[in-house]
């Protein structure tokens, strides 16, 4: 009771302090909420619904999977003014942090296992709980288990903690598993920390999020290759038991760098999106591709990320060059009642997002909470996109841009940066540059501009800074930043 009171004590006095760090940093809650407004799902008073996952049933009702091991289902969550009624499904079950629904059951995620669960005699209560794998260890409470919803072949991809976080001490702990419809664990790749969210890029591709931590200077989505090392190497012991894995990858050094290990370690795989500690997150967490055809405004076929910490959600975007993923991402909501875990896109193309503060410090005030976020149907003035260039970038905005500030190469203040790659906690940001935009060409349709810069730096993030840019009627941006990780450049 005591270290409860203790944490309870830590997360409520860093949790302001990090609230007043982030008002350094992003401060733009009023001018977000004209175009993204935050609408409550009210929880039942009594019950602690601490969401760790969420799907939509095909009969329009929202699906809430908890890390206390219940499943509720809700109507009326997407309403306009919402007033729902909840009915929990199942109970018993620990810590759900993935989870869907298919061909009458649902597959659910938990800290031990994959696991079907159905209403076999259509009560409204699930009655049949079947395992479909388990291979994996459990030891301890922070061996968190994140599984995807089924990729296009029915394949459930699991993403396992490390053992107290810092140490792989059952089988699997720091592994990427694919288990298939049949319940057969098929290893994907090692190396992993902590993960927090698992599922498909824009692309399509599976990714997860890791957060800070030794051997990862900051939070990053990174992608789940086939027979990849992620970067952490103490969960190399476990190679035995993936034989379709080959021998294990060549110990990285710590204190170097991450390109410089790359041409040492052919399996590392880089981060694909770093995401700047406290500038961009600090724990990042669930993240979903917007599928909604424009409902949700102008970001279709990009990723909402989460992030646990600091109660935001930002955006990603991804891409491959010279066969190695990279991308940027940007702010987008801030301002959320919670720590989140989870987010879910609705039928009506709003994005539904909840977690809980338990266990860390949070900037949410409240102890759990789900709420929704609803495009007000305004287009507010973005950088939309980020993409690498042989010569430098080209950035895409959600509206036409004024053609003298964007075709301003003054316009642009770039910066760039590496974190030391090794098996201490975290990293400053380090190496640092200042690459110069030499021009800037504006599209004929004014929606992009053409960055050639002098002075790109392979395997550092470039930290961009908009702010003398207007839109055609004069619109200032809501955001003025967007942070790129550039770990190829482009051939010509």
């Amino acid at each position: 009771m005591l270290r409860c009171l203790v944490w309870t004590l830590v997360a409520t006095c860093c949790g302001s302090l990090y609230a007043q760090r982030l008002g350094e940093y992003w401060n733009t809650a009023e001018e977000e909420a004209k175009y993204y407004r935050i609408v409550e799902l009210p929880i039942p008073k009594g019950a602690g619904i601490e969401a760790g996952s969420f799907d939509v049933l095909p009969d329009g009702r929202l699906a809430i999977g908890s890390r206390r091991g219940d499943i509720y289902l809700v109507d009326g969550a997407f309403d306009e003014n919402p007033r729902l009624n909840y009915r929990r499904f199942a109970s018993g079950l620990d810590e759900i942090l993935g989870m869907s629904y298919r061909d009458g059951s649902f597959f659910i995620t938990q800290q031990t296992e994959v696991s079907r669960i159905t209403d076999t005699d259509g009560d409204g209560r699930a009655d049949r709980f079947e395992t479909l794998n388990d291979v994996w260890g459990f030891r301890h409470y922070h061996e968190f288990a994140f599984g995807s919803k089924p990729d296009r072949d029915g394949n459930v991809w699991v993403a396992l903690c490390l053992s107290k976080s810092y140490h792989s001490e059952a089988p699997f702990r720091g592994w990427c598993l694919k288990v298939t419809p049949q319940g057969k664990a098929i290893p994907i790749c090692s190396g992993i920390r902590s993960p927090c969210g698992i599922g498909p890029n824009e692309h399509g591709v599976m990714f997860y999020a890791e957060s800070q931590g030794p051997w990862n200077g900051s939070c990053s989505l990174k992608v789940l290759q086939p027979g990849g090392f992620m970067g952490h190497p103490v969960s190399f012991n476990w190679y035995d038991l993936a034989k379709n894995m080959g021998d294990k990858p060549v110990e990285p050094n710590s204190g170097s760098r991450l390109l410089t290990e790359r041409r040492r370690v052919k399996e590392l795989v880089p981060y694909a999106v770093v995401f700047p500690y406290i500038k961009m997150g600090r724990s990042i967490s669930g993240f979903m591709v917007d599928r909604t055809g424009g409902k949700f405004g102008p970001f279709e076929n990009q990723m909402f990320v989460c992030d646990f910490s600091l109660s935001v959600v930002m955006r990603a975007t991804t891409e491959r060059v010279n066969g190695v993923w990279q991308g940027a991402c940007y702010p987008f909501r801030e301002g959320l009642a919670t720590g989140l875990l989870a987010c879910q896109f609705t039928p009506r193309g709003d994005l539904i997002v909840g977690g809980t503060n338990r266990g860390w410090p949070v900037r949410g005030p409240r102890e759990f909470a789900i709420q929704r976020l609803d495009w007000t149907g305004k287009t507010p003035f973005e950088i939309k996109q980020i993409n690498a260039q042989s010569d430098g970038f080209l950035v895409t905005f959600t509206k036409p841009v004024d053609p003298a500030t964007a075709g301003d190469p003054a316009s642009y203040a770039l910066s760039t940066f590496t974190h030391i790659y090794h098996r201490g906690y975290g990293s400053p940001e380090v190496d640092q540059t200042t690459p110069r935009v030499v021009k800037a060409t504006v599209s004929d349709n004014g929606l992009q501009a053409r960055l050639q810069v002098a002075g790109l730096v392979q395997g550092h993030v470039h930290e961009f800074n908009l702010a003398p840019v207007r839109s055609a009627t004069g619109e200032k941006l809501v955001h003025n930043d967007a942070y790129y990780t550039l770990n190829e450049i482009p051939a010509e």
